[in-house]
């Protein structure tokens, strides 16, 4: 089974950083937990072992030279409560004083202790039942070496226990706080650290063809991300070096046979033969000179950044590419008109880039329209200018594509090279507007440009 494993980088480094608390804080609890009952145990010990030394230092002589411990009134109170159990003996056996018979009965059946303690418990002694935790250890005094054995009843330390509970409770309510500030803390931290990450990207998204010369930010990267980021720049620069090649290529070719073109057409003028083979040649010949002029407009468009600082009537030119357009309308047998046209509507652009594009609508629309039909020039007062036709229109599956360079339908009728959509694209990134293509209601296609207004 594959583990989840989020793709976001500050997540990850949150969870990882989460798993480190909580796993640092368990083992840190519970050393402090262990080192806590381990201190009490400790303490416990050093009590039974201060109190057998106790028993031992009492020990004394009496006037017919017999052994026996003089208790104080309080101690000795204490004593027979049944809180503690005591006996104390010579080394080589005999008793001197203990609680009670059940205990002489104990200690003969506990090991004879050696230089250290010998610690034991009791479960459920003596007629109250009780557990106790106890010693027997060998202790010098002033009547000679001396065996004490003394045992502690287990409730006896209930205060300890609960200081002890109480404090495991408040360090497990408190832990968790201290965790989820010590999380929210790291995760700023994060986000704050990776801050030029996103910095970097988003300059990144900015980068497309007409953009080529944008880098990345390498200030205030962490230094493992550093590499990375001076290798896609290094890739950019090789980028930007083959596109400024490609283009100047793409312009020295058209610029070249724009001479050899001129000739060619000149010639066929002059050229004999049947009428229908001259017709022939002169299309072939225009189509070339079409597609060559388009070529250089789209190098152009690449290499050199259009002013689109200007102020454009859209009016003004939906009426002059009209104007300009419609001996070619009635040659094809078409008609072309303008509407919306009567009041200036203007926007932020270039006069010549605009009417390349809508020029090159138009003509798309003069192509595939159909004989004796209008194609309509249609200015919005809200910035936008739309060519529309009464042809075949453009299928759903198609639009996303018929902006690209040299794409073409499949079912194409026209004669042209796939460009001058592309260029029209192209056009209307610079000047940061859109071009949609959407069904005419009475048949065909709407093809619609979309300016930003002016102030």
């Amino acid at each position: 089974m594959r583990l989840f494993r989020p793709r976001s980088l500050q997540l990850q480094l949150a969870l990882s950083l989460a798993t480190l608390y909580v796993t640092a804080t368990a083992i840190l609890v519970g050393v402090l937990v262990y080192q806590a009952y381990s201190t009490a145990d400790a303490l416990s010990k050093e009590d039974l072992n201060r109190r057998a030394r106790h028993l031992a230092n009492v020990a004394v002589v009496d006037g017919s030279g017999e052994p026996r411990v003089e208790l104080p009134e309080w101690l000795a109170s204490l004593y027979s409560s049944g809180t503690f159990l005591f006996d104390v003996r010579r080394a080589d056996g005999p008793v001197i004083v203990a609680s009670n018979a059940e205990v002489r009965d104990l200690v003969l059946r506990l090991p004879v202790p050696g230089d250290e303690p010998a610690y034991f418990r009791l479960k459920h002694f003596g007629s109250g039942e009780r557990d106790y935790f106890g010693l027997t250890a060998r202790v010098d005094s002033r009547i000679g070496p001396l065996r004490v054995t003394i045992a502690r009843a287990a409730d006896d330390d209930v205060l300890v226990r609960s200081l002890l509970r109480e404090f495991v409770f408040n360090v497990a309510w408190l832990i968790p706080l201290v965790v989820a500030a010590t999380l929210a803390i790291g995760i700023l931290v994060i986000r704050r650290g990776l801050g030029p990450l996103r910095q970097a990207s988003a300059r990144a998204a900015t980068i497309d063809p007409g953009s080529i010369s944008v880098r990345l930010p390498e200030e205030n990267l962490p230094s493992e991300v550093q590499p990375l980021v001076a290798a896609v720049n290094h890739a950019l620069d090789r980028l930007e070096k083959g596109f400024a090649v490609q283009r100047q290529f793409t312009a020295n070719a058209a610029h070249e046979l724009r001479t050899p073109l001129a000739i060619l057409t000149a010639a066929i003028e002059h050229l004999g033969g049947t009428d229908e083979a001259v017709a022939m040649l002169k299309k072939d010949v225009a189509r070339m000179n079409r597609l060559v002029d388009q070529l250089l407009r789209v190098a152009r468009l690449d290499a050199v950044a259009l002013d689109v600082s200007d102020t454009v009537d859209l009016s003004t030119v939906a009426r002059d590419v009209v104007a300009y357009m419609a001996p070619l309308a009635v040659a094809n047998g078409r008609s072309l008109a303008a509407q919306g046209v009567e009041v200036p509507v203007l926007v932020k652009g270039n006069r010549h880039a605009v009417e390349d594009a809508l020029r090159n609508l138009v003509e798309n629309a003069i192509t595939y329209a159909p004989p004796r039909s209008e194609a309509v020039v249609s200015v919005d007062p809200t910035g936008t200018v739309s060519v529309v036709d009464r042809g075949p229109g453009v299928p759903a599956d198609d639009r996303q594509h018929v902006f690209d360079r040299f794409w073409r339908a499949r079912d194409s009728r026209g004669q042209g090279s796939g460009l001058g959509l592309a260029i029209v694209s192209e056009i209307m990134k610079v000047h940061h507007g859109s071009v949609e293509v959407s069904d005419n209601p009475g048949g065909g296609a709407v093809f619609t440009l979309a300016f930003q207004r002016s102030a």
